[in-house]
């Protein structure tokens, strides 16, 4: 059968974003169209909200532009000389609400499989050598955390980011293999992460 043309539309702009499928899309859309007027409004105003959110020039995690500043760079709390490289925003969120870890950040984004630093990647770690150089001790940082996930792929671009970053740094560690080989730090819970932070070795 033939979807309505809003519908259809709906669908298929939603199929586009990580995690959601034209099936799922599709149950979406209906749910809303029961819901009428109150869901679709303020699923319309979150949507919109999003145009506010900008990326950290210094860390790379979306903050509002309505605050001003990025609140993870700029806490005065967090250790100055401890940084951490992640590779996605639900990677930072998982090992925060952990609370083991109270350094900075890098998000370096989505990596490739065959370990290969785009222009991206690159522009982000020439980011974060800067900010080491600018803003830690001495001009190293005393620890570079690398927390990808421990997959064929995060080993091999793990090593790649280890030896670029070197020279940048008195230690470089990995977290802990308390996530199962082939998992995802994003999925991983609170407690397994904290011990895995706990279990890091050296690169």
């Amino acid at each position: 059968m033939t979807l309505p043309p809003e519908i259809k539309k709906f669908v298929d702009a939603f199929s586009e974003l990580p995690g959601i499928g034209p099936r799922q899309a599709t149950r979406l859309a209906f749910r809303l169209t029961h819901d009428h007027t109150q869901h679709i409004e303020q699923l319309a105003a979150a949507m919109e909200g999003l145009r506010d959110i900008v990326l950290c020039e210094t860390c790379f995690f979306p903050y509002s532009s309505s605050v001003g500043h990025c609140p993870l760079c700029t806490d005065p709390a967090r250790d100055q000389s401890l940084f951490m490289i992640v590779e996605k925003e639900t990677d930072l969120i998982a090992i925060e609400r952990a609370g083991a870890f109270h350094g900075r950040y890098c998000v370096i984004g989505s990596l490739e499989k065959s370990g290969v630093l785009d222009a991206e990647h690159e522009r982000r770690l020439a980011t974060l050598q800067n900010t080491i150089t600018a803003t830690a001790p001495d001009g190293k940082a005393r620890e570079i955390i690398i927390a990808f996930s421990p997959t064929t792929a995060g080993d091999i671009n793990a090593g790649r980011v280890a030896q670029r970053l070197r020279p940048y740094a008195q230690t470089i560690s990995r977290i802990g293999r308390g996530i199962p080989t082939g998992g995802e730090i994003e999925f991983a819970d609170d407690e397994t992460l904290a011990e895995a932070l706990g279990r890091r070795s050296t690169s």
